[in-house]
């Protein structure tokens, strides 16, 4: 299974990278290797920029996409929803023939807030139906006082989001291997 991790967040520090890295360490102990997509190389979408071709950071991330089986998402939540980036890169995504089409995806985020980021999921939620990509339902990985989550090296200090995101990508596996298997 070709899996991808996907940080909504350009920022080095990112409590969502951080988020990320601990998926992707679960992922492996599971027995799965994760590839983090890098989204600094992706500019801002325009259709102008798209019809000269593709720039060589879009070309990338989208053939990340079309390599992918599964697809973890974590997303931080400004302002009760998802951050630009990550709508860009989904736009980048989307256009040219859709590469989220029938991706599993599983989705987690990181806030410093109190709620997580229940409103950001929300939305990514709503968007990726639209897409036409699977995505697992449950368990919910909200991460709230994210800057209080995690032990000084890097692994998570929140039982309650470890054992959900656990939960997460073995469903996020089980779907993906039921899909792969259907004729």
């Amino acid at each position: 299974m070709n899996l991808l991790g996907i940080a909504g967040s350009l920022r080095k520090d990112s409590l969502n990278k951080k988020l990320l890295a601990c998926a992707a360490a679960m992922a492996r102990e599971m027995g799965r290797e994760m590839r983090i997509a890098d989204l600094s190389d992706v500019p801002l979408y325009n259709g102008d920029v798209e019809a000269a071709g593709l720039p060589p950071g879009v070309a990338a991330f989208r053939e990340e996409l079309k390599w992918a089986d599964a697809i973890v998402i974590a997303t931080p939540e400004y302002n009760n929803s998802f951050p630009g980036v990550l709508k860009n890169a989904i736009d980048w995504g989307s256009s040219r023939g859709n590469c989220w089409d029938g991706k599993v995806l599983a989705l987690m985020g990181a806030t410093p807030g109190n709620f997580g980021t229940v409103m950001a999921q929300a939305q990514l939620r709503n968007i990726f139906n639209i897409l036409n990509a699977f995505i697992v339902p449950f368990p919910f990985v909200y991460v709230p006082r994210a800057h209080e989550a995690f032990n000084a090296d890097g692994s998570l200090n929140n039982a309650m989001a470890a054992e959900n995101m656990k939960n997460l990508l073995g469903r996020l596996f089980q779907v993906t291997e039921a899909l792969k298997q259907r004729p």
